[in-house]
Formats: C-alpha cells, structure tokens, sequence
C-alpha cells in the first residue's frame, strides 16, 4: 500500500522556537530507515574528545535527514510493484548555521550510503564548490573509516583522488572541486553538493548541478542532498531558486513530495523586530546548539564583527545565524534601500502610472554591448502629486554572453516582462548564441530581431515608447547620459524630441544625480514616491552602492561590474527631470513664470527670473535651497494654483 505523507512543515515557526523536529512525518519504510541508522549510528568522530560514535553524542536533530532518506527507500516494492527499487523521496535541503557538523554530517550519510548501496559500480559524489571545501567533506568521511577495522576491510581510502571504493561491489564515492573537476557524464546514484550558496555565484552551476544529477534518470534509488549555509550578499543564481522551492515546499506553496526541506532560519517576524539579534535566541538557526556550537564563543565574535562595522556584520550574521542579507543590508547600500519596500506597488504598470498621472519624465541609461538598456519612467500623479516610478530594460545577446553571471537574474526578469532580449545582425552575435547557457536561455526567451538597414531593435523600443508618452500629452523631458548612447539622441531628433525643443536634457551623470537620488530616498520615507516593485529594480537597487567623494557622494555599481544598475539610473535620471517640477503639458513651471505679472518684490530678489529659474534647475547649486524656499514662499503667497494644474 502506498504511504501517504506531505514534506510541508506548516507550523514550523512554532516547532523550530520550541526546538522540535522539522520533519513532520516517520519513515517511509521503518526498517531500511533503522538498518541505515545502525550504521550511521556506529561512525566514529575522531575529532571530538574520547572519539565516540555519531550515537553516543549526537543531538536528534542529526538523524532526521539520514532517516527520512534511509526510510525513503522501497527495497521490496511494498508501495507498489512498480516502484520496487525506487526511493519516493529524492530531493533533500538542509540549510543551517556554520559549524552544526554540516561536513560531519555529510560524510556520515554518505558512507552510509555506499555500505548500503547493491549496485555494482554505483557512484557517489559529493560535489563541492572548491578545493578547500571539497576536502572538508573528504576528510571527515576518511577519517569515520579509518578510526573502524570493520570499515577499513570494506572500504579503500585514496587521499590523493579524494576516492573511497567498496571492495566487494566496486561502487565509490568521489569527493569532487567543481572549479577543478569535470562533473559530466556521470551514472551517479548519490550526490551532495555542499555550500550551494557558493554555486549560486557561478554562471554555469546550473548547468553543471543538471549534468551531475542527469544519472539519476536511470537509477530510480538516486538521491540529491544540497548542504548550505546562508550567503552574505542577496541569494542568487541557483541557491536562489532552490532556497525559494524549498521554502515553498516547506510553507505548503508548492507540493512536491519527492523534495523534503530542513530549513533552520529565523521566522521572518523575528527578522523584522530584530528578535534575531539577541543571544537567547540564537539556537534557532544552530540546531546544534551547545555541542559544536559555543553560545560564549558566538556572543564575544558579534560583538567583534558589530565593531568593524556593517559590512562585517552582515557576513557574520548570514554565517552563524543564518541570516539572509537583503538589499537594504548592503555596507555601501543606497540608504533608499533600506525604505524601498515601502514604496512597492506591484499595481504600477507603465498603462497605470500613464493613467493616473499629470505629467511624465523619462530616463535613458546604459546601452553598451555589455549593457543593459534602462528606462525609468516617473509619472507626477493627478491631485495627490505622490511621484510613480516604473523601469524597464533591454540586453541583446552579445550583452547575455559577456555577463553570464548574471543569466539567472536574467531569466527572473525575462519571466516578469521586465527584460526584453534583441539581436543584432553581426558575427560577434551568432557567436555568442553559440554558447550552450545562453541558447538554452533563447531557446526559453526567443529574442527580438533587429531588422537590417533599420533602427536598431532597442533604439526602435525606446523611440516608440517616448513617442506613446508624447503623443498622450504627458511627456516633459527625456533624460540621457551627456555621454551616452549617440545613436539613441539622433533617433530621438526623428520625433523631435530634441535639447533646442527643450524636450531632451542631458542629465549630470556621477555626483551630478546626487539630488536625485537623495529626493528619492526621502520620498519613499514618506510614501509620496511609489515604484513598480519588479524583481528587476530590486535587484538594481541591491547592487547600487554610494561612492563618497570629498564634499559629495555618487551610485555606483559593484566593483565587479556583474551587478547591474542601469534601469535605476534610468529612474534617477527621471526623478531629476521631475525634480524640476514641470507643469502639466510638458513646459516647466520655470519656462512659464514670466508669462504673467512678475510676483517678486524688488526688496526680495537679487536674481531675475531667469538666474532663478537657471539655479533651480541645478540642484547642487550653492544657491538652490535659498532659490527653492523662495519661489515655494511666492507660490503660497499668491496662491498660483495654475502653475500646478
């Protein structure tokens, strides 16, 4: 008869404050679980004091994983004939703090599984991110054997190859560097990628984990177990989609009884009331909490990390507490990150914010081979006057070539509409799809194809979309990078959006923006700037770090160059056109204020209109605040209700 079970663990906020199992069910098949434990229970640990036994000095948190996948295991198909052979659960997450006998962990179950494997020649792996991790798994494992008579006659140690073979079936386990060993074409039957968390900085991991689970297709008792800790910066590439699986897995969002998840985190309440800050709650995320886990050792290193600052802090706290880094716990963030959330409104699409707003300036930034293509679009909202931001961008297939770090970021905003990929008709571009991770990802995301002897696809996409604004009567100004795309402000010229028409302004890049971006970050403090809230900006905005220079401060991307920004500078280069405060219709307030009775008195101004208007334009001007406080006073005094209309 076949079991029923579910892997979701609904209540598991209550059951990991109350340090209960996370595993909400028994095994599948009792017996193969106990007769896999009775010899995971027997490896010796020859690193602790007295050399006991997993047994003798394990807490019971450690058996859930091996028991589950043990117990998993039909040997006699008693499920169903059909799955004689078969292990019903395949997939296995356990993501916990540094330094709960993760490693230890890992070598256990998986010599456990070799001693119980039946399949002549079986292969094992344990698949690790680098060297220096790969031997961590290693050596624990060698040393469970080495410290046993019995095992040292079943099994043969090899350090040189990271290799241990069973003598009398031939089957191995393999301890693997990915960054020096080929993982394709393997038959396997177990694998353990340790450290996920590493893979997922890599362009290709998903690729390589796909080919080194691709034996499990013809081997029905297979299993995958992933082993992590948390990153110190944002999850990415495959660590975040499987953290994200997983956790849905685990909160009854998706129902995959195959994949079972063992996630020691903090609730996201404690998160937020900073619950997690404090030492009487750190046993959460450390299930193995006063055995290998020192609670004075961890209070006295926080404290240390908090001295040396932010950046510090956060890469303690995602290592032994588990504590995944947002885009607000950036060192160098952008202080708007820490408020971004705030102005989310997933509601704003580009029809929205052209529907409920007055007024509307545009941004350019990017464009390069390498690029993205950002557009930021600010609307000025009718009667409330809140600011409503939306961003998009394009890349062609050259750019997803160059940057392949970023391919899975890629895919996430190509899903949400948020990204659009072209083509270009050049060598370098066939070259470039050549290239099996960004086929596989064309193959999903056909690109758009630029036509020969016309506008180039993502020229053609901006012109069309400056010109919908336009012809709707909202459009104020475009905004471009003074050294920007040529190409981009000679197409534009074609529709008449042009500096002499004062319908393009070419917007101060570098501290230049610094206005900007501060506007923006009080506004989200106080709700009258709302944004989209697309995967696509926060990714943006978690990249974005300030720069300071002597007397000012600039957004800057990452050093590396992999963490985009360009769709934010769209946005910024928006906002400062919006700054401007232009009037309904496209014309600034500042080019109609001489169209009507001068309102300044001669005892007031030392500047004319147009020194006025010149300086507000500017807002690092050492005069701006005096010029803005001014002409806000002469508003109000005469209550010039029509500038605003």
């Amino acid at each position: 008869m076949m079991p029923i079970w579910s892997t979701a663990c609904l209540d598991w906020k209550e059951r990991i404050v109350n340090r209960q199992s996370l595993v909400t069910f028994d095994a599948l098949f009792p017996d193969e679980a106990e007769a896999a434990l009775s010899i995971f229970r027997d490896l010796i640990l020859v690193d602790v004091p007295g050399r006991p036994t997993i047994g003798e000095c394990c807490l019971p948190w450690v058996y859930d994983l091996p028991r589950i996948l043990f117990g998993s295991y039909d040997a006699e198909g008693i499920s169903d004939p059909a799955n004689l052979g078969r292990r019903l659960i395949r997939y296995f997450l356990l993501h916990v703090a540094k330094k709960n006998t993760k490693s230890t962990l890992a070598a256990g179950v998986m010599v456990t599984a070799l001693l119980r494997n039946w399949r002549e020649s079986g292969e094992f792996y344990i698949l690790a991110p680098t060297k220096e991790v790969a031997d961590n798994s290693f050596f624990p494992a060698r040393d469970m054997i080495r410290a046993d008579e019995e095992l040292l006659k079943l099994l043969h140690v090899q350090d040189s190859q990271r290799l241990i073979t069973h003598r009398t079936t031939g089957a191995f386990l393999k301890v693997a560097a990915a960054d020096s060993e080929t993982v394709s074409g393997k038959k396997t039957i177990g694998l353990l990628i340790d450290e996920l968390w590493l893979f997922g900085q890599r362009a290709n991991a998903e690729s390589m984990i796909r080919e080194a689970e691709g034996g499990l297709n013809s081997r029905p008792e297979g299993f995958v177990i992933y082993l992590t800790t948390q990153s110190p910066k944002p999850p990415a590439g495959i660590f975040d989609q499987k953290l994200k699986d997983f956790r849905d897995i685990r909160d009854g969002k998706l129902v995959d009884p195959q994949s079972l998840p063992i996630i020691y985190e903090f609730p996201e309440e404690m998160i937020k009331s900073k619950a997690y800050e404090k030492p009487e709650n750190w046993f959460i995320p450390n299930p193995n909490w006063g055995k290998s886990v020192d609670p004075n050792f961890l209070i006295g290193k926080r404290a240390e990390a908090a001295r040396s600052g932010k950046a510090s802090l956060i890469d303690w706290d995602a290592k032994f507490l588990n504590v995944q880094a947002g885009m607000s716990q950036r060192a160098d963030g952008w202080a708007g990150a820490e408020l971004w959330d705030r102005g989310s409104d997933p509601s704003l699409t580009l029809d929205a914010i052209l529907d409920r707003s007055e007024v509307v300036t545009m941004g350019l930034d990017g464009g390069g081979l390498d690029d993205l293509l950002g557009i930021g679009v600010v609307g000025r909202e009718k009667g409330r006057k809140r600011w409503l931001g939306w961003a998009h961008a394009l890349i062609s297939t050259i750019g997803l070539y160059r940057r392949k770090a970023n391919i899975n970021e890629y895919r996430k905003f190509l899903a949400a509409g948020d990204l659009t990929i072209f083509r270009f008709h050049t060598k370098d571009a066939e070259e470039a799809e050549s290239d099996p991770d960004v086929a596989a990802l064309l193959a999903e995301f056909p690109p758009q194809i630029s036509v020969e002897g016309e506008l180039p696809f993502d020229i053609r996409f901006v012109v069309d979309l400056v010109e919908l604004v336009r012809d709707g009567g909202l459009l104020a100004q475009v905004g471009v990078d003074a050294a920007g795309i040529g190409a981009i402000v000679d197409a534009l010229a074609g529709i008449d959006i042009t500096q002499d028409a004062e319908t393009l302004d070419a917007v101060r890049q570098g501290i230049g923006l610094m206005g900007a971006y501060k506007t923006v970050e009080r506004k989200l403090g106080d709700r009258t700037f709302l944004h989209c809230g697309s995967e696509l900006l926060n990714w943006c905005v978690g990249n974005a770090r300030v720069v300071l220079t002597t007397t000012a401060s600039r957004i800057a991307r990452e050093e590396a160059g992999f963490g985009k920004i360009d769709p934010l500078i769209a946005l910024f280069n928006a906002a400062h056109l919006m700054t401007l405060n232009p009037e309904s219709g496209g014309r600034s307030v500042f080019d109609t204020m001489d169209d009507g009775e001068d309102p300044q008195s001669d005892a007031e101004s030392q500047a004319s209109l147009a020194e006025e208007a010149m300086i507000l334009r500017d807002p690092q001007h050492p005069r701006f605040e005096e010029m803005r406080e001014r002409f806000n006073a002469r508003l109000a005094a005469n209550d010039r209700d029509d500038l605003y209309a």
